[in-house]
């Protein structure tokens, strides 16, 4: 969306395919005004399972179907549920949204010849957008452009597959890789991943491009000072990605008198997996956490802006220290501190280069309790507690990602042209 919105100041017209009334674990209306009202978008149907997955899970029929399918190391599923993710693993490959394929090809083919298209682009997950790609650009001969924001198979948010079934997910995963001009990727650790996983494909075509801020969406306010010092948490928890360490270390520092109940308010906003509800209930904390359900991206801004320090919890997860995701560049973005939860690795790299917040591990609680404490006492001896640099923070924009995708695109058509004439 960002890259749509921003696009045209770099002179590249985008025309979007996506879906029509798609299955969304959320919906946020109010995200459609970022976009100009004369960019074309066209919709098309999808068939989609999550209907029938709620129906033999005896889930809701409005489940978010994302925060809630991934479980806990050692947690226990119903025998409906295992059923279910064997039928995802092994007949939705690569994911759930294989049946807009077809549709989407053909509606796609029409679109290129109307609109006279000269690149591709795909986003992926879901991964099936980088199969309709890959497709078109065969059948075209455009150049394309392949965007991942997670890497593909062995992800901590894809399904385990064994069998015939795995070795399918990996040649689709090898054939977009191999077949695409250029690899666009969110954060390094995706094309670590790739060329770890296929390294005798050349791994020049990879670019990494991040996914920025949005300064447009971060308003110019001025709230009166909290009565109490509040840190707030936004997004999805579910599966390896827990509060537990961070709300051990609030319940630790109260127990030794550095903090006093009356004085902390923790915010969680989002969504969050059941396994992880109790967390938020405990005795110990009550009164001190706050958690709200999912609402519309500027009022979740408008919550970190109102808050003394955020908190950014990385998944308790092998390659984790690879993971950037989106969100931690919207919080350097509002300019409070981030008290983050992560292995040393790349966000712990980002944080430091923007001087944006502390990194604590997530596995040792004296240093979460020393992160938590230090903003804490900063926030009642009157200090300021946002000491980052913003040069380095102003980089990480959707505007400055837009344009790099744009000069992606220009030399890629420019190659592509050239190419044509020798031939």
């Amino acid at each position: 969306m960002k890259f749509v919105k921003y696009l045209r100041e770099f002179n590249i017209e985008p025309i979007v395919l996506t879906v029509q009334d798609g299955d969304f674990p959320t919906r946020d209306e109010s995200l459609l005004n970022d976009i100009p009202s004369s960019i074309k978008i066209y919709r098309t149907k999808i068939f989609e399972p999550y209907t029938l997955y709620r129906k033999l899970t005896g889930k809701p029929p409005d489940a978010p179907v994302d925060v809630n399918n991934i479980p806990k190391p050692g947690e226990k599923r119903t025998f409906a549920e295992q059923v279910a993710e064997f039928v995802r693993s092994n007949f939705f490959i690569p994911d759930a949204r294989i049946g807009w394929l077809p549709i989407a090809k053909a509606r796609a083919l029409k679109i290129i010849a109307e609109e006279k298209i000269d690149c591709l682009y795909s986003s992926s997950p879901p991964y099936t957008t980088a199969l309709i790609a890959k497709s078109l650009a065969k059948k075209t001969r455009l150049p394309w452009i392949a965007g991942f924001r997670d890497p593909w198979t062995g992800f901590l948010s894809t399904p385990v597959r064994y069998g015939i079934a795995k070795k399918i997910d990996a040649y689709l995963e090898r054939s977009v890789y191999q077949s695409c001009d250029i690899m666009e990727v969110a954060w390094k650790g995706i094309g670590k991943d790739f060329q770890k996983k296929y390294p005798d494909i050349d791994a020049s075509k990879i670019v990494h491009i991040e996914n920025g801020f949005d300064d447009a969406d971060i308003p110019v306010l001025t709230f009166p000072k909290n009565e109490r010092f509040t840190i707030t948490y936004t997004g999805s928890m579910y599966g390896k990605r827990s509060p537990k360490p961070f709300l051990d270390a609030v319940k630790s520092l109260i127990a030794q008198s550095k903090i006093d109940p009356k004085k902390i308010k923790l915010n969680f906003i989002g969504r969050f997996g059941a396994n992880l509800l109790p967390l938020f209930e405990d005795r110990e904390l009550y009164g001190v956490v706050e958690v709200k359900g999912y609402m519309p991206h500027s009022e979740s801004i408008k919550e970190l802006l109102k808050s003394d320090a955020l908190l950014l919890v990385v998944d308790d997860a092998e390659g984790s220290e690879e993971i950037v995701p989106g969100k931690v560049y919207e919080y350097i973005g509002t300019l409070r501190p981030v008290i983050t939860l992560a292995l040393e690795g790349a966000i712990a790299t980002l944080i430091r280069e923007t001087n944006a917040g502390i990194v604590a591990n997530f596995r040792n609680p004296s240093e979460i309790e020393s992160a938590i404490l230090h903003y804490y006492d900063a926030f009642w001896n009157g200090e300021k507690l946002w000491q980052g640099n913003p040069d380095a923070v102003r980089k990480y924009t959707r505007r400055a990602a837009a344009d790099k995708l744009a000069n992606l695109v220009k030399t890629l058509c420019e190659k592509h042209a050239q190419q044509k004439q020798r031939a």
